[in-house]
């Protein structure tokens, strides 16, 4: 059950890398788009629009979409994650992306996650050696001038960063240029986010989405959570690893009942009532929960270590994690117990003796 919380945490987490990250507020996409793998294209000038407002501050297009990374020395070609916008501004909070803004303002440049899977080749190393790494990205030669940390998700296992104008030419957007994938907006300091959100909403056509920064990680985690397949078969795993575990504690604990019934007839022959014994068996049914959750917890941390040096998912154990479990493990135990308790309550002395 931890590790299926990790996966899903890991899912929900990664996939909201780069909405966290976002420097504003507000945030207009394309009433079609789903998530940030299936976004759709707006027009640039309903971005702008949001200028009228007293409120706003700045407004940022961003460029999003994948691209194909040709791993050098070889002939394949791994799919990558681009995110492009103006590098004269902040629109991005992660580390090593502000001091490497100015070099982005060369044609064709790009900074590479180094928290990418290792199947994009040997960048991080080589551009540690030489300064630079040189590849081709959807037939278009860049130049990697620096490297930031966000990492993979289940929705891309690698991320590029760079400008707008180098973006639109990786993505062959350049007869787009008017469209964007995501409009980012800064409130001026002490304006409210709800007012404004409203107002835009009332002003901008129907067709664009107008979500606060939450309000847009809260609808990518909602999109693979509750309608992806893979949401469903975390929450899938999670469910039948309740399931199993309740049947093998309560074979062991009607294995342990059936062993010492002629204990439990004897303590009833003597004047103990049947919910003295109830309490034994739900005392054995806490205890196998416990010392099943430490061994359990103990492993697990290490695979979430494990996991997280082999796919660079954000797989960390957290306390409310743990809790959940330990939780449910003591319910899972509990009605293992109750269960396993009904011979013991037709247990009649008389048959024994």
């Amino acid at each position: 059950m931890l590790m299926q919380l990790g996966f899903r945490s890991a899912l929900a987490e990664g996939v909201t890398l780069f909405h966290r990250s976002l420097q504003g507020e507000i945030v207009l996409t394309s009433s079609k788009t789903t998530s940030l793998i299936a976004t759709s294209s707006f027009s640039k000038r309903f971005l702008y629009q949001a200028l009228i407002f007293p409120q706003v501050e700045n407004v940022s297009p961003i460029y999003l979409g994948s691209a194909d990374w040709k791993i050098p020395g070889t002939y394949k070609h791994h799919s990558i994650f681009v995110i492009g916008f103006n590098p004269d501004e902040q629109v991005i909070d992660l580390p090593g992306v502000r001091e490497n803004l100015d070099k982005l303002k060369i044609p064709d440049t790009v900074l590479f996650d180094q928290n990418s899977n290792h199947s994009y080749g040997p960048v991080v190393e080589e551009f540690n050696h030489n300064g630079k790494f040189i590849t081709d990205v959807n037939n278009v030669k860049v130049t990697v001038v620096g490297l930031f940390k966000m990492g993979g998700s289940f929705a891309a296992d690698g991320n590029l960063i760079t400008s707008d104008l180098t973006s639109l030419k990786i993505l062959n957007k350049t007869q787009e240029e008017g469209l964007i994938q995501v409009g980012l907006i800064r409130l001026k300091s002490g304006a409210k986010v709800e007012p404004v959100v409203a107002a835009l909403k009332a002003y901008l056509p129907k067709d664009i989405r107008v979500m606060s920064k939450q309000e847009y990680i809260d609808l990518e985690q909602n999109q693979w959570n509750s309608n992806s397949v893979i949401g469903f078969i975390f929450a899938l795993g999670l469910a039948i690893g309740f399931l199993v575990g309740t049947v093998v504690i309560y074979q062991v604990l009607y294995s342990e009942v059936a062993d010492h019934l002629s204990e439990y007839a004897t303590l009833k022959a003597i004047g103990y009532a049947d919910s003295y014994l109830l309490k034994v068996v739900f005392q054995e049914a806490l205890i196998l929960a416990v010392l099943g959750f430490l061994p359990g917890l103990t492993l697990s941390y290490l695979l979430y270590q494990f996991a997280r040096s082999v796919t660079m998912l954000p797989m960390i154990m957290t306390i409310n994690k743990a809790v959940l479990v330990l939780i449910l493990s003591c319910t899972m135990c509990t009605i293992s117990g109750a269960i396993a308790s009904f011979k013991l309550r037709n247990a009649d002395p008389a048959d024994i003796f």
